[in-house]
């Protein structure tokens, strides 16, 4: 397999500029071999290269929605917490993580990769998994620390993208009503750690609150 040289120059915070290399390509298109193979040859910052569009090799792995890709460039040392600017009116701007295109995009493997492969504040990705309408990954992101209060740079809250009545307005009511339960929740299971599931039915205390614990109820209703 042949390697073309990218043209590359050192950019502020964010590492290296360049064109697109082939890892830009590789991930771009969804090439998890030439993505493995390209990761055994070249050298360990060529997986943080930003392009021209400002993107790296794992923001355009989140675009696609292709989990394999975005593991493999987590295992060789992608950033995560490098994000791309789009900017809006009156100078206005957003930055835009790979957790955020991974939401944008539905893929629920990839938000997981990402959350479990680092420490990540996930500030505007809920925002994108609300626009995106998908419940699943809404779910994931404030179960293990979304704020469902947090507003973007445009002063929107997530529920403030959502259509009244939908599923992903029921779920973040839900979520806004109990936050304090949901809270109480992560503390003890942080707390217990990995041995949270057999400890929590051993507690002495109720049955129905031994099942929200351990997630075992988990219906949502329509709000009155």
């Amino acid at each position: 397999m042949e390697l073309t040289a990218a043209r590359s120059t050192f950019y502020g915070d964010s590492g290296h500029w360049a064109d697109h290399t082939p890892v830009h390509v590789a991930a771009s298109l969804c090439r998890a071999l030439q993505l493995k193979q390209l990761m055994s040859v070249l050298p360990k910052v060529s997986v943080n290269i930003v392009s021209v569009d400002n993107f790296t090799p794992l923001n355009d792995a989140c675009i696609q929605a292709h989990p394999k890709c975005v593991q493999m460039l987590l295992e060789t040392g992608a950033q995560v917490g490098y994000g791309t600017k789009v900017y809006f009116n009156e100078g206005l701007f957003s930055v835009i993580t790979p957790l955020c295109h991974a939401c944008a995009a539905g893929s629920i493997e990839s938000v997981f990769d990402i959350y479990f492969g680092t420490s990540l504040h996930a500030a505007y990705a809920l925002h994108h998994a609300v626009r995106a309408e998908r419940v699943d990954l809404v779910e994931l992101l404030v179960e293990f620390g979304g704020n469902v209060n947090i507003s973007d740079n445009l002063g929107h809250k997530p529920r403030d993208y959502t259509k009244p009545e939908s599923p992903t307005n029921l779920c973040l009511l839900h979520y806004e009503r109990m936050l304090q339960s949901q809270l109480c929740r992560i503390v003890l299971r942080t707390v217990l750690g990995t041995r949270a599931l057999e400890l929590i039915p051993k507690l002495d205390i109720s049955q129905c609150i031994i099942d929200y614990l351990i997630y075992k109820s988990y219906i949502y209703k329509s709000v009155p």
